[in-house]
């Protein structure tokens, strides 16, 4: 799916000409017309009139069966490439896409700034019956907020934002570029939608790649004090209903997670990770990007998850391992200091 037009306004079209212009990148096939070309996409919900890339081999899968229009890769893997698709040859299809993608939205990050407390809810925000805004708090153009919630004092709900019924919002709390469904508590100082940690590394410096996706959050989610959940790249980044977020968690962009999991104070996810429905993950725990945790793993506190976890697993230990096998090198170590002490 092409980047949400609630959030984010692309320019062009461009031509696979212009589009080559302005990464750098070389046009290897043209296509079969000389279409237009409108956003950027995910690989996988590209559709003929967007832009995609391949930097991660991982996603190589992705790549033969998208139905992307123009795709930006390593000539190496000319031969996955669907018949019908236009083709950009780069040495770094990552600063291609960043170029491309800043082409497309160069106001990737917009923000809403009222100008007087009379402007604090804009006139285009719909509130739903019963809904409280507290003092100092500010909703933003087009913003949509249900039936029956409480937006406490200072919180700032960005432009376009969809809020379901029945939710609280905490002081100071912020959220933008997001989709919340009901039943959502979200407390004080947490931070939902901003950008996430995305550049490529260019001769004159790194370059930030637009993040234009969403935050989509599922029905009776809490989110802890001070947490932060970036938005997606272009992907979406998802937390799945009923699921419980303690204080001072990060989680990246493109990250999803499942139903009804929970996740402790201070851990940490890195972009594009697949959690499971109902993982639990121990506080401080610190997670590679782009693994799978799948359902009903556990990870115990402070454990550095570097490598996919099948369903059911338990794991502890950085990098973590099978509990069982953990117990085993924490005994094997404590024999090894005893004999040296001996």
């Amino acid at each position: 799916m092409a980047p949400d037009k609630r959030f984010f306004s692309p320019r062009g079209p461009f031509s696979i000409e212009e589009l080559s212009s302005l990464s750098g990148a070389e046009v290897v096939r043209p296509g079969k017309t000389s279409a237009n070309f409108k956003n950027v996409a995910a690989l996988h919900d590209a559709r003929a009139t967007d832009v995609s890339f391949l930097d991660n081999r991982l996603y190589r899968e992705h790549l033969q069966t998208t139905r992307a229009g123009c795709c930006i890769i390593r000539v190496n893997n000319l031969d996955l490439v669907p018949a019908d698709t236009a083709i950009l040859a780069s040495d770094n299809p990552y600063l291609a896409y960043a170029r491309i993608a800043t082409a497309f939205h160069p106001d990737w990050d917009e923000t809403y700034y009222p100008r007087s407390d009379e402007e604090r809810v804009h006139p285009s925000a719909i509130l739903g019956n019963g809904t409280i805004v507290g003092v100092g708090a500010v909703v933003g153009p087009n913003a949509q907020i249900g039936s029956n919630c409480y937006i406490a004092a200072n919180a700032y709900i960005g432009s376009g934002v969809s809020i379901g019924k029945n939710c609280r919002i905490g002081p100071n709390a912020s959220i933008r570029f997001s989709v919340i469904g009901d039943d959502v508590v979200i407390y004080a100082g947490a931070r939902i939608g901003e950008p996430g940690f995305g550049f490529a590394v260019a001769s004159d410096g790194p370059l930030s790649v637009p993040q234009v996706g969403r935050v989509i959050i599922g029905d009776a989610v809490e989110i802890g004090a001070n947490t932060t959940i970036d938005r997606g790249a272009v992907p979406d980044t998802v937390i799945g209903s009923g699921t419980r977020i303690d204080n001072l968690v990060q989680i990246g962009h493109n990250v999803e997670i499942g139903q009804f999991c929970v996740v402790v104070a201070q851990v940490g996810i890195a972009g594009s990770t697949k959690i499971g429905d109902g993982v639990q993950i121990g506080g401080q725990t610190a997670i590679s990007g782009h693994l799978k945790v799948e359902n009903g793993a556990r990870i115990a506190a402070c454990s550095g998850v570097m490598r996919n976890i099948q369903a059911g697993d338990t794991v502890a230990g950085s990098p973590a391992v099978p509990m069982k096998q953990f117990f085993r090198q924490i005994a094997a170590l404590s024999r090894l200091v005893q004999k040296k002490e001996r």
